[in-house]
């Protein structure tokens, strides 16, 4: 499981890229894609067939480059990109997931938490809401 703090976004190519690339090759791909590989992100990279994934990070030193091959299945992009777009974001959770190998586009987010009229509590004292 990857740990990765709230400020790392996740961007997955939509489209298949030769993975003979290397850190160089990637980071041209990156710049093609109207992003920065310099910018601490995780970028991923899928092969045509998508049982292959390689992903591109800088860390202040260098990149360092991650590179996961499935024995069987493939790997699914979450979302399609929106209109204009050739990657696709995504967080954390839904990247351990993808690497895993699970099919994540019939999923959906349940909502965890939410502060109903009912609850809302101050410093203990309610407050007043008018319907």
């Amino acid at each position: 499981m990857l740990t990765l703090p709230a400020s790392v976004r996740i961007y997955v190519a939509a489209e298949p890229t030769e993975l003979r690339r290397g850190l160089d090759g990637l980071a041209a791909a990156t710049r093609s894609l109207v992003l920065d590989p310099l910018s601490g992100h995780i970028f991923c990279y899928l092969n045509r067939r998508k049982n292959r994934i390689k992903l591109l990070v800088w860390d202040r030193t260098g990149f360092l480059l991650l590179y996961k091959r499935l024995e069987r299945g493939t790997f699914v992009i979450p979302t399609q990109p929106a209109p204009g777009r050739r990657h696709v974001e995504v967080d954390a959770g839904e990247l351990a997931l993808m690497l895993e190998g699970l099919d994540l586009r019939g999923a959906h987010r349940r909502t965890r938490w939410y502060r109903s009229p009912h609850q809302a509590v101050t410093a203990g004292r309610e407050l007043a809401y008018a319907p």
